[in-house]
């Protein structure tokens, strides 16, 4: 009950959240063509490669400098800088700094692990860490580590197709603000409503066909951005079980990294570098387009992230338990029916 109560007293100042999404919706649809004439002027273009690349055309990269700029243009408008936003803001700064090097010149997989390292360490510094009672401080953070460092790159991971990375970040922003409300978290509902609206408006140059691509730097912005803003919510007030909703709501990243991971290490491969074996290009081989594997993609989303708030809200830990259960069996098999299908062709 106390979770509705919150929600309803958020209520009285919907124009401050609708204003937010708008402004972050407007810069991102203006700003992004912008852009893309910079990177087409400086040859900063996805070339087709006929192996993992296979878009017909060359597409500018850079895209996710608009949406940082517009999530960024934004809070600087609307949102008190606190020790914590500033935090935030700096080291998706520094994410952004990386992607564009990494962008222009391709860096080795242990530079780029180094800078988001820093990226990490840099928010653990401004006080934005997991905090869960129960759990060591020393563990706390060191977890904060790895799940950071595990969201920024799965979300650079499931970059593989037209609107997939930036359209589930925009579904999980969107999910991540309903759970922001329900805790009486402005702070956090603010961050997730301008990314919302920032990546909605460049999803209007990077959907199917993609005229702009995020980039490195997009990907791993949103990555960093999603996962400090889900860490640092409230998710145990009703059980204990409700510390793994972030992880349910992240599901899709999540499980094609695992997947990723799991497909490279059977066959001996590098895990740090590509092959197709992601579960959108596995699911377009099957027999969906591009359009119909990213949107199913985005139902996948919505549904997890409805899960995770159902976790979060329900008192029962037998509830929680059963949601969990379902969703790592239907990943399991999942995953069992993605194997099969042959890439080689």
């Amino acid at each position: 009950m106390n979770s509705w109560l919150s929600l309803w007293e958020l209520a009285h100042k919907p124009t401050e959240y609708f204003f937010s999404f708008m402004l972050a919706l407007c810069l991102c649809l203006r700003l992004t063509p912008i852009v893309r004439r910079a990177a087409i002027q400086y040859d900063i273009i996805d070339h087709p490669d006929g192996r993992l690349k296979k878009h017909r055309n060359p597409v500018a990269y850079l895209g996710g400098l608009s949406v940082y700029l517009s999530f960024l243009f934004t809070l600087a408008i609307t949102f008190d800088f606190t020790r914590e936003v500033l935090g935030l803001l700096l080291a998706g700064t520094i994410i952004v700094m990386l992607g564009i090097v990494d962008d222009l010149k391709q860096l080795s997989p242990r530079l780029k692990l180094a800078g988001q390292a820093i990226a990490v360490f840099v928010l653990i510094k401004s006080g934005i860490y997991i905090k869960i009672v129960f759990l060591p401080y020393s563990f706390s953070l060191l977890l904060t580590f790895f799940w950071l460092m595990a969201i920024i790159n799965a979300f650079n991971i499931i970059d593989v197709m037209d609107g997939l990375s930036s359209g589930v970040g925009l579904v999980t922003a969107c999910m991540l603000f309903v759970v922001a409300l329900f805790n009486d978290r402005p702070m956090i509902a603010i961050l997730t409503i301008s990314l919302a609206g920032a990546l909605l408006g460049f999803l209007r140059y990077n959907f199917e066909p993609a005229s702009m691509y995020l980039g490195d730097m997009g990907s791993m912005f949103i990555g960093i951005m999603l996962g400090a803003l889900a860490m640092i919510g409230s998710y145990t007030a009703n059980n204990n079980l409700g510390c793994f909703a972030p992880m349910i709501i992240l599901g899709v990243p999540l499980f094609d990294t695992l997947f990723v991971m799991y497909i490279r290490w059977r066959r001996k491969m590098p895990i740090i570098y590509g092959s197709p074996d992601h579960f959108a290009l596995r699911l377009r081989k099957w027999r969906l387009s591009t359009r119909q594997t990213v949107l199913l993609s985005y139902a996948a989303s919505l549904l997890l992230g409805l899960l995770g708030l159902a976790m979060m809200l329900v008192s029962s830990m037998i509830t929680s338990l059963g949601i969990i259960i379902f969703v790592v069996i239907s990943a399991l098999v999942l995953g069992f029916f993605l194997k099969k299908v042959d890439m080689t062709m």
